[in-house]
């Protein structure tokens, strides 16, 4: 099927093109690139929420506070590691284009490795996928959580609890919510780091603040030089620049509720390399120029460092505000995410047939609700061990949200070769130097995991993803005994 084909809206009436309604499940062959495939979603996020989920993705918890980190262990040249990841990402976020643009449904990369790799590798990506969200939204209300401590005097687990009831209400109730609550979680942190550029600029310019008599741009090499931890600590700083990029994916995951994909999509793919000079690499040089590098310290965000640096004492409470935007802002993607993910897997076969139910909205609401109910042992957690809860429930994130970007390359690259061979149409958003480009990043993230086994702190993502391959191994096996249709869906 080409894009032209799915592009087109199906009436909204809670029908699909079978005749579906919009709780009825969906055969295998109705959902293999054929007219089923995004049956009984509304196409209600327009361009302006598009390009803000795409914006959002880019910008999150990893950049506010995972950044300290990052620049006490490898100083100024961290601006390099972006530069470069980005690069990647760029590959990756093309990649997921062309694919997109071939044919554009919900379930997005797991449909992908299930049509171009196995039924196994579809299997797989959907659940994984699933599960990063589910851990995601866990980690990110706790942090959300604890933000909430710096003004009111509150146990963790009461705001917990009240965040993940008000963000799975908000998904329940309909896709343009959701894409109206990202719009304006994602204006507030582009309007935040828009506001910290152009405030150093302005010390560095005009020299007002505490650090305007310091502040310049030699910050940059002076102390230590541009590698003040040698090559070593810019390459163990990869797996930290990696993690803050996760989620950048998930404007493909809106593809089947998107208006006018053919046209949003493109747009919001191609604004990633601006997207990562100004909010990542600019927002780091001029940090980095007003403040020193050795002032900045892990677990502290180097913005609301480098505003008690400059004397700015409102920044810190400005900024707090920002990074509980960037926390509920990815629980709000995960509650939409993992919904969609369950739902692919059902009509696929490969998941329980309730998943697939919609509201009158459109919206997947046992399988939105069963994720939710599972994001609530965050708040247990919370309850628990409140000063431990981020912790205790991260170390899956980064290696499963990874998995995704494998299962999106080698997927363009099998599609790219079949359209090329004329098996399949060619899509009308060509990666550029695809498919070495798509090698390429598949070597750069393969040694990302190489560095992550290296450094013990983030070795714990590994120690997790066996036992998790074990159960989808297993459990895939049972699938194959009980249902050999879903087993052996698409396989090629």
């Amino acid at each position: 099927m080409t894009s032209v084909q799915v592009g087109k809206d199906d009436g909204h009436d809670g029908k699909g093109v079978a005749g579906l309604t919009g709780t009825a499940t969906a055969t295998a062959a109705e959902t293999a690139g054929g007219p089923g495939a995004d049956q009984g979603y509304h196409r209600s996020l327009g361009a302006r929420q598009i390009q803000m989920i795409a914006i959002g993705g880019a910008i999150g918890t990893g950049l506010f506070l995972g950044a300290g980190k990052g620049i006490s262990k490898a100083g100024p040249s961290l601006i390099l590691a972006y530069a470069i990841a980005g690069v990647v990402i760029f590959f990756i976020m093309r990649a997921l284009g062309e694919l997109l643009m071939y044919r554009p449904v919900a379930g997005s990369f797991s449909e992908y490795a299930r049509e171009f790799i196995s039924p196994f590798a579809g299997y797989a990506t959907g659940w994984t996928y699933w599960l990063f969200w589910v851990v995601t939204g866990m980690t990110e209300v706790t942090a959300a959580a604890s933000y909430m401590t710096y003004w009111f005097d509150v146990p963790q687990w009461i705001s917990a609890l009240v965040f993940t009831i008000i963000l799975y209400g908000a998904n329940l109730i309909s896709v343009k919510l959701f894409g109206e609550l990202e719009f304006w979680f994602s204006m507030v942190k582009v309007t935040a780091i828009i506001g910290m550029i152009l405030i150093c600029l302005g010390i560095l310019t005009l020299g007002f603040s505490d650090a305007g008599d310091t502040a310049s741009v030699s910050l940059l090499w002076d102390d230590g030089g541009f590698f003040p931890k040698g090559i070593g600590g810019t390459l163990m700083t990869l797996q930290i620049v990696m993690f803050a990029f996760l989620a950048v994916e998930l404007v493909g995951v809106t593809a089947g509720e998107s208006k006018d994909p053919e046209k949003t999509l493109p747009k919001a793919i191609n604004t990633v390399p601006w997207r990562i000079a100004v909010f990542y690499i600019g927002a780091l040089i001029m940090i980095l120029s007003v403040v020193s590098w050795t002032n900045f310290k892990p677990g502290v965000s180097p913005f609301v460092a480098a505003f008690d640096e400059m004397g700015l004492q409102t920044g810190a409470a400005i900024v707090n505000f920002v990074v509980l935007t960037a926390a509920l802002s990815s629980c709000n993607s995960g509650m939409y995410s993992t919904g969609r993910m369950l739902r692919d897997l059902a009509l696929n076969s490969q998941g329980p047939k309730f998943f697939t139910r919609l509201t009158k909205n459109g919206t997947p609401l046992i399988g939105t609700t069963f994720s939710a109910g599972l994001m609530m042992i965050g708040v247990w957690i919370n309850y628990q061990w409140p000063g431990e809860a981020f912790n205790k429930i991260v170390s899956f994130a980064t290696i499963s949200g990874m998995w995704a970007w494998i299962m999106i390359l080698v997927s363009q690259i099998r599609y790219r070769a079949k359209a090329d061979r004329g098996e399949l149409p060619q899509s009308t958003f060509k990666a550029p130097g695809a498919p070495y480009t798509s090698w390429f990043a598949l070597a750069f993230i393969g040694m990302v995991i190489v560095l992550m086994g290296i450094d013990k702190d983030a070795r714990i993502s590994l120690y997790v993803a066996p036992f998790w391959a074990l159960i989808l191994g297993v459990s895939y096996l049972l699938l194959k005994r009980r249902n050999p249709q879903g087993a052996a869906f698409l396989k090629r």
